[in-house]
């Protein structure tokens, strides 16, 4: 009997071990249990397991949420790997919220993971833009829809006056971009929107924390996948521009309507129609073209016991709607991610990728050189190209520049009556702009088991984020010259561009973070504990050099570099030389725990102590606390007869506080300025600077419904940030210095997010819908008592106590004066200067005149509602899908209208004009035409618009097959984005960031053809 027992407990119990995947990569934290007993174990975060005293006949169990359960004998087989399958009618279990994996039932705060299948049908260059009506409570919107310009994300708000960009945690390295990612290369990504959540990232998670996976091989057969797609875009949505004959129409009904102008006179503008030859031009169709896209990837991977590789490229091109080539984007891309599994115990690997992006940066936004602004503003009776027997025509420039060139030796060469503006098409041509940076990003680690069971593990990741940049602007002269000195050194020069010059700048960005963690995750019977314990040190160094050369004698491209430049003149600043370098550093110690009993209650501690080199030595060290707990109804004894229709209700509440360092290097330091007579201080330095901290409290709650087909989840939070970061200038009697940085102030942000998802997959038609709805109310709450009001008169806004951040600011617009008799009513003083037609503003403190102190909160460029909708949908082969995106109750203040239809300067004008007052009862929102100020120039309601809009992201069409000889599946797809947009916005883009919009490169409306293969 003793031999008996000794052999079949000892000789034939053994040690199983093995990876568990899906059909995406392997899986961590998945549950591994010796049917029949109390033993159990659980997947690391490369999906591998070991589980010891299995004897043959016993029978292991793998258990995940949202995954089928799993029953494999044991034959003696010492490696056992399993492929789960995806049950949709199950939540999914494990989502990595940080430096582990936890799984989903324990997470007690705001947490959401994107759907990958959903945002891989969103096509474009950059994975944030991606990100669009994915997930309530986050805002994603680009500030010019120029490819290769950047993407404004924001989680919960807008929490402080500085920096509040979200914080990327890809493969356990942090970053503020990811920019260089594709989404084929993400396998999972997951949206850490309260304090709770993202508490385990201190000091820089006050703006949010994306955690983001890249994909692995997996287990079985090899896998060769290639993606491509090509496609065409167009600029839609343009507004109506006042044609030729229009256009002197209405500027010689402005000419008649402005002072000093007789009545019964000629305009220059009648005069012209039949003393100049006029052209028609339609400067938009003459800007605008049809933009051609391309992209491929491809991907290689596999694993098996010791092993797993994944291995992709791709490139990616796109040359944007502006003609020419100076609006194009490139990005190629390499991926090695490998892991090996060294020994029972030991497990090394890297994710590293390469990135090369060039970027021919058009001006896509702003006054000058505004090639859309410019292309708006410019009259349509102005030609293109100059006749050639025009006198100032060369091959080299033979573009229009100055309206209606007169004589060399005229004032200024040009009439005055078609003012001021530039050649769009002319600016596109002459502009050489390249940008371009390589990064090399990943990271490599290694980590060891000290237990059998793999509860107990140690974790060592260095990460690396190295960046190389080189801008190159050469600024070549053209257009008439203005210069009617021959003794001017510029004489004969062009007056754009003088003299023509090169400026041409290099850096060097390197952050290394070496980050190292213990964990310990056990299940005790009733309880479970998932301990961590780990440290991080992120070190940067950044250098710059530059240099910069004028007058160029020959401007072809082998001679543009600084050798062939000249040395410039007295006058001018050329040449320059520049050099520069900066760093900074951050500690951090942390520590987590999330316990948990009869899978029905969680409980969850954070904390986490950073110090950082930009802060002063008596404010070093932040710290950040934070707790969470919830509580699972559903798995309570007393509601298993609601099972059948209730699936899951679990009840979440958090609190926590995150910080943000945000602020220039050394900015608590005093800062010198070299002078002829030694150094001089010209800023004071603040020894009592310390972190910005996030306060954040947030109750949720979550229901599943009919085997969790149907899922509903709400949140409320509020957000509160203090001790601000802000520039201050110091008091007079201390002296003239710049300012200096103090904590001041506080923001609050506060909100319901709503989601839901309905996924039904019984029958052969199979088809899901998800929504996403968030609302957020901005609010500052405390400034310094010497700051109490932050202007800004460029984008005209306002920052004070008791109004969102970056308010916009002036005079209330309250319709048009129809008579005299109304402006000497409502006007005690100025009433003179006031003409019948001009534009009417609220008199705020009632004293009979419109001044400054009549000025008023007029918008918010902070949404308050944003929300999305899609919807997928399969039938044997074919499937389809589309996602609806959009923002509500948002302002933009519209620079480019008020150019347009309001100015005293006879630019071009929309339509809108043509329905201008022209006297009594003929309009109460447009005022008269005319070249004196008609109110026009004021700051006002008027210029701000309502920026809500809803716009058809994406619809996508594929079918799929899947027996072809050799191939494991073939889909092809067209693909459409940006097809529809409803908004009462007149510019040109509703979506952008820009608070002020001076005319921005607009989103493109894009038409795909796609196919992708699985070998």
């Amino acid at each position: 009997m003793l031999i008996a027992v000794f052999f079949s407990g000892g000789l034939f119990a053994q040690k199983v071990e093995g990876t568990v995947s899906d059909a995406n990569g392997t899986l961590p934290m998945v549950t591994v249990t010796i049917k029949g007993t109390s033993i159990s174990t659980a997947t690391d975060i490369d999906g591998k397991y070991t589980i010891a005293s299995v004897s043959n006949g016993y029978t292991l169990v793998f258990s995940y949420v949202g995954y089928l359960t799993q029953e494999i004998p044991v034959t003696g087989d010492q490696t056992v790997n399993v492929v789960l399958k995806e049950d949709s009618q199950q939540l999914k279990e494990v989502i990595v919220t940080g430096y582990v994996g936890q799984q989903k039932t324990s997470i007690s705060g705001a947490v959401s993971q994107v759907d990958m299948g959903d945002l891989s049908k969103t096509r474009v260059a950059d994975v944030t833009q991606q990100l669009q009506g994915q997930v309530a409570g986050v805002f994603v919107a680009a500030s010019t829809g120029a490819p290769g310009d950047g993407i404004q994300l924001r989680v919960r708000g807008v929490g402080t006056i500085g920096n509040t960009d979200v914080l990327y945690v890809v493969d356990g390295v942090p970053t503020r971009s990811i920019a260089s990612l594709t989404s084929s290369d993400i396998k999972s990504m997951t949206v850490l929107k309260d304090a709770a959540s993202a508490s385990i990232y201190g000091s820089r998670a006050a703006g949010g924390v994306i955690v983001i996976t890249t994909k692995r091989g997996s287990q079985g057969k090899g896998v060769l996948e290639v993606e491509g797609f090509t496609g065409v875009h167009f600029a839609t949505n343009l507004p109506d521009m006042l044609n030729a004959d229009q256009y002197l129409t209405a500027k010689d009904i402005a000419w008649h309507n402005t002072s000093g102008n007789a009545a019964d006179a000629q305009s220059p503008y009648v005069r012209d129609r039949t003393t100049r030859t006029m052209s028609d031009t339609d400067w938009l169709d003459e800007l605008f073209t049809t933009g051609i896209s391309k992209n491929i990837q491809v991907s290689a991977s596999g694993a098996n016991d010791k092993f797993s590789y994944l291995v992709s490229g791709g490139l990616y091109d796109i040359d944007g709607i502006v003609i020419t080539d100076n609006d194009s984007y490139k990005r190629a891309n390499f991926r090695v991610n490998l892991n090996a599994k060294v020994s029972d115990r030991f497990t090394v690997g890297t994710n590293m990728q390469m990135t090369f992006i060039k970027q021919d940066k058009l001006s896509s936004s702003g006054d000058a050189p505004g090639v859309i602004r410019h292309a708006m503003i410019r009259p349509p009776v102005l030609s293109v190209y100059k006749d050639p027997s025009d006198p100032t025509w060369s091959a080299d420039d033979p573009y229009t520049d100055l309206p209606f060139y007169v004589s060399p030796n005229s004032v200024n060469g040009y009439s005055r009556d078609y003012e001021y503006s530039s050649n769009p098409i002319a600016i596109v041509n002459y502009t050489d702009d390249k940008r371009s940076w390589y990064q090399a990003f990943g990271n490599v680690f290694a980590e060891y088991s000290f237990l059998s069971d793999n509860s107990l593990k140690f974790r060592s990741n260095l990460g690396i984020d190295l960046r190389f940049t080189h801008n190159k602007i050469f600024a070549q002269n053209y257009g008439d010259s203005t210069i009617d000195d021959p003794a001017n050194v510029y004489y004969g020069n062009g007056r754009n561009n003088s003299p023509t010059s090169l400026n041409e700048d290099r850096g060097e960005d390197v952050t290394f973070t070496w980050s190292n963690t213990l964990n310990y995750v056990k299940k005790f019977g009733d309880h479970s504990l998932n301990a961590l314990l780990g440290s991080e040190f992120i070190k940067n160094s950044a250098s710059a050099i530059g240099g910069a050369r004028s007058i160029y004698d020959n401007t072809t491209d082998p001679f543009r570099y600084l050798d062939y430049g000249g040395l410039g003149s007295p006058t001018t600043p050329y040449p320059y030389s520049s050099g520069s370098a900066s760093g900074w550093s951050l500690l951090s110690w942390f520590g987590s725990a999330t316990y948990g009993y009869k899978e029905k209650l969680f409980v969850t501690g954070t904390m986490r102590a950073d110090a950082s080199s930009r802060f002063g030595p008596n404010n070093k060290w932040g710290f950040f606390p934070a707790a969470s707990a919830n509580y699972i109804l559903t798995n309570e004894s007393f509601m298993k007869e609601t099972s059948d229709w209730l699936s899951n209700l679990k009840l979440r509440a958090s609190w926590g506080q995150n910080g943000n360092q945000e602020i220039p290097n050394y900015a608590y330091q005093n800062l010198y300025t070299i002078t002829p007579n030694g150094p001089e201080l010209q800023r004071l330095g603040n020894p009592d600077l310390k972190w910005e901290t996030t306060t954040q409290t947030n109750l949720g709650i979550d229901f599943g419904f009919f085997r969790n087909k149907l899922n509903f989840s709400a949140d409320y939070f509020i957000k509160k940030t203090d001790d601000i970061l802000l520039q201050l200038d110091p008091p007079g009697y201390i002296g003239d210095y710049d300012p200096t940085y103090v904590n001041a102030g506080s923001v609050e942000n506060k909100g319901f997010e709503f989601a839901l998802n309905y996924q039904n997959n019984d029958h052969e038609f199979k088809y899901g819908v998800t929504g996403n709805l968030a609302t957020l109310k901005n609010e500052v709450t405390k400034l310094h008592p010497n700051l109490p009001l932050i202007d800004d008169n460029f984008s005209h806004t306002r920052t004070t106590a008791g109004q969102p951040i970056n308010s916009y600011y002036g005079y209330e617009f309250i319709g048009i004066y129809q008579n005299q008799a109304e402006i000497n009513s409502y006007l005690s003083t100025d009433a003179g200067s006031v003409r019948p037609g001009d534009m009417k503003f609220r008199d705020v403190n009632g004293d009979g005149q419109i001044t400054a102190d009549d000025q008023t909160f007029i918008g918010n460029p902070i949404p308050k509602i944003t929300y999305g909708l899609a919807f997928n949908a399969s039938y044997k082969g074919f499937d389809v899908s589309f996602l609806w995106q959009g923002v509500s109750d948002v302002d933009r203040y519209n620079d480019l209208k008020q150019i347009l239809n309001y100015d005293s300067r006879p630019f071009n004008s929309t339509t809108e004009v043509l329905g201008a007052w022209n006297g009594e009862g003929t309009s109460n929102t447009t005022p008269r035409l005319t070249f004196n100020d008609n109110g026009g120039s004021r700051v006002s309601s008027k210029m701000v618009e309502d920026a809500s809009y809803l716009r058809l992201k994406n619809v996508e069409i594929g079918y799929t097959w899947t027996r072809i000889p050799r191939i494991s599946n073939l889909r092809v797809y067209v693909s459409g984005q940006n097809l529809l947009t409803f908004t009462d916005y007149t510019g040109l883009d509703p979506e952008s960031t820009l608070l002020k919009d001076q005319g921005t490169y607009p989103q493109m409306t894009s038409v795909l053809f796609g196919a992708k293969i699985k070998l």
